[in-house]
């Protein structure tokens, strides 16, 4: 039933509004630098086998993303609260954990501003890096941020598309050798694997859709059904984007370029996409990682901060906007002041977060199996739940075998 004063299809609309909104806040925040920079890296390094990690951190998005939406919207609680009730104590742990690496996260996409803007207009990252950081805080400073940053991340991803499509079209990839690697892998590597899946559904973004969908008031059993599609939709648009983007420079690396990954500045992503295509090439890659880090910035930022009402629980929209522009601020100060280089940032803060995953992860499903009480009388879906509680324990695995070399990618 509409509300009073609306029409069915004002609610209709509005309804249709918010899921686009939590699912491409969700779908770009999972295609940001972080995974350009971690494409590039790890492509050359494997060449067509990355394709096995690309379809694994795929098919745990559906996973992850699946549980955590549902559950999100049928208990119409934020991830620290459901926390909190299903194991008390645990929701201020998991927000303590979101927010540093969101930080961390933060840190780099103003690093990847900053290489955007250096590869578009030969502009000092660091001066780059603030232009993107102080756009961002113009957003939520703004009346009406919600729907500023809505448009932003509409306009973004859609600039995003065309140009990844592009690149791959001109780089000319070996898809069938792709393909068959996708499923027959030469070689498996953890690390790798654990990195790409932190780098698109760890730390803040596993969260950054389904508090979208919170605040814009599409909780509730009988919204599960467009909650879903809202979800698939979005890892479908996530997973064509790593996909294509992995065959752009796959393209490059089968032609026998070489990428440098040596150097404190490398760049691997701009070199490929300079190969494909030449200096419009690099300059079209700067407008790519452009609008991948203010996506990026803007998600990290919003879900980051919707973790503090862990702590204040009365915490309005107007005080969450504020707290947001000191976190991106605080993340441009430490960017400004940081001497790790921005693509090797971006490669270690996705397997951070792919450490962190498996923790929040653990927690949603525990209150989906034992907890019926939060549900609010909502029959869970055993497949689903079997499904989380294998992808919990995959990730565990790989964490495990993943932490040594991911602190070591310091080091790059």
């Amino acid at each position: 039933m509409a509300p009073e004063g609306a029409s069915a299809a004002d609610t209709a609309r509005k309804k249709r509004y918010a899921l686009l909104s939590a699912m491409f806040l969700m779908s770009m925040s999972a295609v940001g630098p972080g995974f350009i920079t971690q494409t590039a890296t790890f492509t050359v390094k494997l060449g067509a086998a990355f394709a096995f990690g690309i379809i694994v951190s795929i098919l745990i998005d559906f996973v992850v993303q699946a549980n955590i939406w549902r559950i999100v919207a049928v208990t119409r609680m934020r991830a620290s609260d459901i926390a909190n009730a299903a194991i008390p104590g645990s929701g201020y742990f998991l927000a303590v954990l979101v927010i540093i690496g969101g930080l961390f996260f933060n840190i780099g996409n103003i690093g990847g501003a900053g290489l955007g803007f250096n590869a578009m207009l030969d502009l000092d990252p660091k001066i780059g890096g603030a232009i993107g950081a102080l756009a961002a805080i113009g957003i939520f400073l703004s009346r009406r941020a919600g729907v500023a940053m809505d448009r932003v991340v509409f306009v973004a991803a859609f600039v995003k598309l065309a140009l990844i499509v592009y690149a791959a079209i001109v780089s000319g990839p070996p898809v069938a050798e792709a393909l068959r690697q996708t499923v027959l892998p030469d070689t498996i590597d953890f690390a790798t694997i654990t990195t790409i899946v932190g780098g698109t559904v760890g730390g803040y973004i596993t969260y950054a859709g389904a508090h979208r969908l919170l605040d814009r008031g599409m909780g509730g059993v009988e919204n599960i059904a467009a909650v879903n599609r809202a979800a698939f939709s979005g890892i479908a648009i996530t997973g064509v984007l790593r996909y294509i983007l992995f065959l752009a420079i796959l393209g490059v690396v089968a032609s026998g370029v070489a990428i440098d990954l040596s150097g404190k500045a490398a760049n691997p992503a701009g070199q490929a996409f300079r190969a494909a295509a030449g200096n419009i090439g690099f300059r079209l890659f700067g407008a790519v990682l452009l609008a991948s880090a203010m996506t990026s910035i803007i998600g990290a930022a919003y879900t980051s901060v919707s973790f503090l009402t862990a702590f204040k629980k009365d915490m309005t929209e107007r005080h969450r906007n504020f707290a947001t522009v000191g976190f991106i601020a605080f993340s441009l100060i430490c960017y400004v002041l940081m001497t790790t280089p921005p693509a090797a940032m971006l490669v270690f803060v996705g397997g951070l977060n792919g450490l962190v995953l498996p923790i929040g992860l653990s927690i949603f499903m525990y209150a989906a199996w034992k907890r019926a009480d939060l549900m609010n009388g909502y029959q869970y879906p055993r497949w689903l739940l079997g499904l989380g509680v294998l992808t919990c324990a995959l990730t565990w695995y790989m964490g495990y075998k993943s932490i040594g070399p991911i602190f070591a990618l310091l080091g790059l």
